[in-house]
């Protein structure tokens, strides 16, 4: 791994947001902080978490991103307004990649000492700040989420400093393919053996990777072949994605789904087309709700 180093320290309060007709807390608005900050074992000094049952706590005190993937993400977006923060991440480094960085990694920044322990949660939030609604689902497909640090050492941190690493974690489990294991398919057995035997990785991770393991390596259907599904409603996310809710056309509940599943769907509209969309929030036991790039060759 080349040299790292810290590019920007970011931090922000829990706010009421405007989204979608509804007022989000929130912490996601990160602004770089001028000087020295404190890192502490829950926080950053100025830091905080609006949802904290999926942000902040011990394990997850420090989320780190990377300049290479503002970069990328300014590219594929076409944009050239990103400023450091904007990923709702604590640390904005140069270095560190996903797929190089692996879960147990420790490293010195300044005067702190940090552990790795899981990559970043796939929340809405961070596609609310950004303006990009499809983009936690990107941050998994595209394997570039970020992750998470715990704190070993308190101490003084600042943009300039030297990320040095200390110690290796066991197993090499990188980042991304962690992620991988927990939100995409086709996963690796034999990794999600390596996953649980590792110490530093965050509990819910471990209970999660656990549960498929105790599974079945193919997960049964809960129902054969295609249901159908009634459309409720459209919701309008951006210029070219929606968020499409369905109830079954007998009535019946559907199954609890799982943020980042994938559902296939046959749309009969213009033309029979199918499509595979991820699922970015917990849906209500008797509906389910995607959400999907618009096409012109589809509709609904």
């Amino acid at each position: 791994m080349t040299e790292s180093t810290l590019l920007s320290v970011n931090v922000g309060l829990p706010q009421n947001v405007e989204w979608s007709g509804r007022t989000v807390y929130t912490g996601v608005w990160k602004r770089p902080v001028d000087g020295p900050a404190m890192v502490r074992r829950l926080n950053i000094d100025g830091d905080g978490q609006g949802d904290t049952g999926g942000h902040g706590g011990e394990m997850r005190a420090v989320l780190v991103y990377q300049v290479q993937s503002y970069r990328y993400w300014e590219q594929h977006f076409g944009r050239d307004d990103f400023e450091y923060g904007q990923f709702g991440e604590n640390l904005t480094v140069d270095g560190m990649p996903d797929d190089e960085v692996c879960i147990g990694d420790r490293y010195r920044i300044g005067e702190a000492e940090l552990e790795v322990t899981q990559p970043r949660v796939t929340c809405y939030r961070v596609g609310m700040r950004m303006g990009e609604p499809e983009l936690p689902a990107l941050l998994v497909s595209h394997h570039r989420p970020g992750f998470y640090c715990r704190v070993i050492t308190e101490g003084h941190i600042q943009a300039g400093d030297s990320i040095v690493k200390t110690r290796t974690g066991p197993g090499a489990l990188s980042v991304a393919d962690t992620d991988a294991l927990l939100y995409l398919p086709d996963r690796d057995i034999a990794k999600l053996r390596v996953a649980v035997d590792i110490p530093a990785l965050s509990p819910g991770w471990q209970g999660s990777f656990r549960d498929l393991l105790r599974g079945s390596t193919v997960a049964k259907p809960a129902w054969d072949g295609f249901r159908e599904l009634l459309v409720t409603d459209v919701v309008a996310e951006s210029a070219t994605v929606s968020s499409v809710l369905l109830t079954a056309a007998d009535g019946t509940a559907l199954p609890s789904a799982t943020p980042g599943q994938y559902l296939t769907f046959k749309v009969l509209a213009l033309c029979g087309v199918t499509r595979s969309p991820r699922l970015l929030a917990p849906a209500a036991t008797a509906s389910a709700s995607n959400t999907s790039r618009t096409e012109s060759r589809a509709a609904i």
